[in-house]
């Protein structure tokens, strides 16, 4: 994939540098560059390439997306990473020849792109998961018998994190092709546990279709399926798909199915520590964020719900971003909803900083921003802003 080079960053890096309260020496040294590369980057002399830029962010603990200019889009890198994941995906069971690492490092390597979806970093994600998908069906087709299960569940979670790429950004086809060779990957793994991780996944396909009530079915046919053990692991893959099945029966409007959902999610969160399971959030936290999205989707009476959980508890700073963002979007449309467009674009712009482009992706975000251009001309330049951003 040809390297991108942006221009016009110096002034976000130099800021977000003093914010860190950092040198420009401390930020060459933590970023791996010289410091005459940084002093010539701030001053606008020399542009900064894919590479440089995600070192940078890395350094600054930031997503990257915060340091490019407004006349840059930050997607650049995932639409130019998708004819990648069409090739692989026309020759994962007859992959061409090519480098393949140890198991041990493409373990790492898809470690840290299952990091990067969680934290919302889609374009960091485009820029190594074609290769790496296409590494994995390579080992896949050379890999010992012992060792085939342990390549098909990296499989798995390698194809999630392209799919979070492909479905967030609208590429609708892709992300369902995605979804077949995750599915093909997870029948390989001998794993309940990917089993349910895989019956998670598949149901964007339910939420983008707006198939609810057939998505909820097969999250039931799965939760019969899923593994009755008393491990955390089994509890957490049980409770997510709990979790899931109730949000698909909000948006059925189905809310007797919800409740009873999500009183199961509840009793088995109760039971695990909040962490990440197969690739999933799972634990009290996560339940609660839930709860809101659940009220939100029923509508109506139920929206106080949605406002009284959220103003008595705050999604905490270790949960995954991508799940924190999601709690404000979702939180801004109860408000919106309820007659506060105020606190609605607070919540917008919450979630627009913790993950920058996961809000700028969503669909919520876009149609919210919308309406609140209409209802709020008095405050027309910020809210202008935000829209043309998130695109509305």
């Amino acid at each position: 994939m040809p390297s991108i080079v942006y221009r016009g960053v110096g002034p976000r890096i130099a800021y977000e540098r003093r914010i860190a309260s950092l040198t420009q020496a401390e930020l060459a040294r933590a970023a791996a560059l010289g410091l005459g590369t940084i002093r010539k980057i701030e001053r606008g002399e020399r542009g900064v390439s894919d590479a440089v830029l995600g070192a940078i962010a890395d350094a600054l603990d930031i997503d990257p997306a915060r340091l490019l200019p407004d006349t840059e889009r930050s997607d650049d890198r995932v639409h130019q990473s998708m004819p990648g994941l069409s090739s692989v995906l026309a020759t994962y069971d007859a992959p061409e020849d090519g480098p393949c690492r140890s198991l041990t490092e493409l373990r790492d390597a898809v470690s840290t792109a299952v990091a990067l979806r969680l934290s919302a970093q889609y374009s960091r994600i485009a820029r190594s998961v074609p290769g790496l998908l296409a590494e994995l069906c390579r080992a896949a087709s050379v890999a010992p018998a012992a060792d085939r299960p342990g390549v098909a569940r990296l499989l798995v979670d390698a194809c999630r994190a392209a799919d979070a790429v492909a479905f967030k950004h609208g590429a609708k086809d892709l992300s369902a092709r995605l979804l077949d060779l995750m599915r093909w990957a997870g029948t390989h793994a001998d794993d309940p546990i990917v089993d349910a991780a895989v019956a998670y996944v598949r149901t964007e396909l339910h939420f983008g279709a707006r198939t609810h009530a057939a998505g909820l079915r097969a999250l039931e046919r799965a939760l019969d399926q899923a593994p009755r053990g008393d491990s955390v692991e089994a509890l957490a893959a049980r409770g997510a798909l709990h979790m899931r099945a109730a949000v698909l029966a909000g948006r059925d409007a189905n809310g007797a199915a919800a409740e009873v959902h999500l009183d199961d999610a509840r009793a088995l969160g109760d039971r695990v520590p909040e962490g990440v399971y197969q690739g999933t959030a799972f634990g009290p936290d996560s339940v609660r964020v839930h709860e809101v999205s659940v009220a939100v989707s029923l509508g109506d009476d139920h929206l106080g719900r949605a406002l009284t959980l959220a103003r008595e508890w705050k999604p905490p700073r270790d949960l995954p971003a991508e799940r924190r963002s999601g709690f404000y979007i979702e939180l801004g449309r109860a408000q919106l909803w309820s007659g506060r467009p105020d606190a609605a674009f607070e919540s917008l712009k919450v979630a627009r900083r913790i993950a920058p482009q996961h809000a700028r992706e969503h669909r919520w975000v876009r149609e919210d921003a919308a309406t609140l251009r209409r209802l709020k001309r008095a405050d027309a330049e910020s809210l202008s802003n935000f829209a043309e951003w998130c695109h509305a």
